[in-house]
């Protein structure tokens, strides 16, 4: 009989190693069963190109989304339209580490240049006691520069080497919720009015960002069970960034819109709002671990028995590539990020020990349909680009006289020609999509600049072996063996110049 750690650390096991089955047996098949792997292949190129016309599909749905949302006064449309929304507040969490104040000052600016009542924002600053020094110099510069600007400016200070959880976001965040809540509670209001906004500090909303957000709360038949989701772009100092920063960077901002569009696998995703008072339903955000971003979603999924979705907006935040002075450290700290960011893995056995305690109260499609987008979407990640790219091919090569004899190895790179051109759609889609996105171009660069932001696509599918496949591997295989990865902050320099996603 399997005690609860043994069998919380099998599940822990499971991911990574279907994702090491699936690399070495199309390894080992391609050796010893070449004629397989072929088929597999040509399967399997079906299978993604259909995911791709799907991912070109969404995106474009999502483009005009976005293009139809942003031409929208919200702010008169919230004053015209409803009558709910004067008692909304907004209380905004920037997390603080070792951010510079050029950093900070932009993100703030954002948020009192917002087309909605000034008052009614809290912004607290949660900052760590190992960076104490920089938290107090940096909230003092804000209370100097932006007295008057906000209801209130809080600080809070994350004490260092607390029992029972990681340094990192996640705990900073819970500590910061349990001290507003005492606050909330001393001015009496309703956790159902207030509405929290979490950002890294390094985010910049669009002007339009905290009407719209209002707006959608409150025409919302239950907008407590729901968390609100944002474009994510990574604009601020996207110009300054290498080419492999910003194909990474436009990656996830077009996985971002595909997911709003089809929201039926929609998760939170760095900056995110939702009510306070699913906040404290969920028991605030987990301090034990990375990926807190997504984890409050599979919280309020659990705390409402399945009953909780993401609504998606149509509206941009942007924040930093992790950009170095130097370009092998920029690469460095993109790896580092995206093995955080497929460390979610570790949602897979938290979702499967929690839906297990639920027994019937969650629907089992809906605990089958959860644990599927997390596993499935792992599994992608970590395999595709190695399985298209490099093994794909190799039965190819290694086939003996025997096999290369067969119709199937002669017509399979033809077939396999043919379903790559078409999922070359998704790479062109992403290319010529990503132009419109670029933020005001500096006078520092020449225009034919934007030719090379068109040329640089080409280096996407190394970019997705070495900067994304490689990092998923890492990330699952730490879970594999029980080597749990640590909150590394991401480095984020800027250049000279600056961003504004209200254009």
């Amino acid at each position: 009989m399997l005690t609860d750690y043994q069998r919380y650390r099998f599940y822990e096991i499971l991911p990574g190693l279907s994702i090491w089955l699936t690399l070495i047996l199309s390894l080992v098949l391609s050796f010893l069963k070449p004629l397989w792997m072929i088929y597999f292949i040509i399967i399997f190129d079906v299978y993604w190109v259909i995911k791709v016309l799907n991912f070109s599909f969404y995106l474009l749905v999502a483009w005009k989304r976005l293009r139809e949302v942003r031409g929208v006064d919200w702010k008169e449309r919230l004053q015209h339209d409803l009558t709910n929304w004067h008692n909304k507040r907004h209380v905004v969490f920037l997390t603080l580490y070792n951010e510079e104040w050029d950093v900070v000052k932009t993100a703030i600016q954002s948020i009192c240049d917002a087309t909605y009542d000034s008052s009614k924002f809290i912004i607290v600053i949660a900052g760590e006691a190992r960076a104490k020094d920089n938290f107090d110099n940096i909230l003092e510069e804000i209370k100097n520069h932006f007295h008057g600007c906000f209801g209130k400016i809080i600080g809070t200070l994350h004490p260092a080497d607390l029992s029972g959880e990681i340094p990192g976001k996640g705990s900073n965040l819970h500590f910061a919720e349990l001290k507003m809540q005492l606050y909330i509670n001393e001015q009496g209001w309703s956790y159902d009015d207030v509405i929290e906004t979490v950002f890294d500090i390094d985010t910049v909303c669009h002007s339009q960002y905290f009407a719209y957000l209002t707006y959608l709360y409150c025409i919302q038949k239950d907008p407590t069970r729901h968390s609100y989701q944002p474009i994510a772009l990574y604009n601020n100092n996207l110009w300054e960034s290498p080419s492999v920063l910003r194909i990474m960077a436009f990656g996830t901002t077009f996985w971002m819109m595909t997911s709003l569009a089809r929201q039926d696998a929609l998760v939170t995703f760095s900056s995110h709002s939702m009510s306070f008072r699913a906040v404290v339903d969920a028991g605030f955000h987990d301090k034990r671990i990375v990926s807190e971003d997504s984890r409050i979603f599979y919280q309020c999924i659990l705390a409402y028995n399945g009953n909780y979705s993401v609504v998606p907006m149509y509206m941009p935040v942007s924040m930093d590539t992790v950009r170095d002075e130097k370009w092998w450290m920029s690469l460095k700290n993109l790896y580092k990020q995206q093995r955080r960011w497929a460390w979610g893995v570790e949602h897979i056995p938290f979702l499967i020990t929690e839906f297990k305690k639920k027994g019937k109260a969650i629907p089992l499609w809906k605990k089958i349909k959860w644990v599927f987008i997390e596993w499935e979407g792992k599994w992608s990640w970590c395999v595709v680009a190695i399985l298209i790219t490099i093994l794909g091919q190799l039965p190819m090569w290694v086939a003996p006289e025997s096999v290369r004899q067969s119709a199937l190895y002669f017509n399979a790179p033809h077939m396999l020609q043919i379903l790559m051109t078409l999922a070359m759609t998704g790479l062109f889609l992403s290319a010529i999509l990503s132009l419109p996105l670029l933020p005001k171009r500096p006078k520092s660069h020449s225009p034919h600049v934007y030719l090379i932001m068109l040329i640089q696509w080409a280096l996407l599918p190394v970019s997705l072996i070495f900067m994304s496949a490689i990092p998923g591997i890492d990330a699952v295989t730490h879970l594999l063996f029980g080597k749990y990865l640590g909150f590394n902050v991401s480095q984020k320099k800027r250049g000279t110049s600056s961003v504004s996603v209200n254009h």
